[in-house]
């Protein structure tokens, strides 16, 4: 790797940061968060949590509902409404599975 002095990597973080949030938000929509989960571990709304969870870290309060508004662009009704689809039973089958593996894991 490069040597890379720590702002230009804080600003190439960021940079990969918005383009991944752009590409679930602008390019691919019909993935949703239950499949995200299943495959990666992590959502949209993880993404949008950890997001609230860095701005506590720097003394910026921000709601659940604000954290998920500044990740997805919009309001969640707004996404659920416009993205959204019910998952089905397999895609919630295979949460289940993953989600008991996790605990197991603990």
């Amino acid at each position: 790797m490069p040597d890379i002095d720590a702002q230009t990597q804080i600003e190439l973080e960021a940079a990969a940061f918005r383009r991944l949030q752009k590409h679930l938000m602008d390019d691919r929509t019909d993935v949703q968060n239950i499949d995200m989960m299943n495959l990666a571990g992590f959502c949209r709304n993880c993404l949008s949590r950890w997001y609230q969870e860095a701005a506590a870290e720097r003394g910026i309060e921000m709601s659940k509902d604000e954290g998920r508004e500044a990740f997805y662009g919009m309001t969640m009704a707004d996404w659920k409404a416009n993205y959204q689809t019910d998952a089905t039973p397999a895609q919630n089958d295979a949460f289940k599975t993953a989600f008991d593996e996790n605990v197991k894991k603990g």
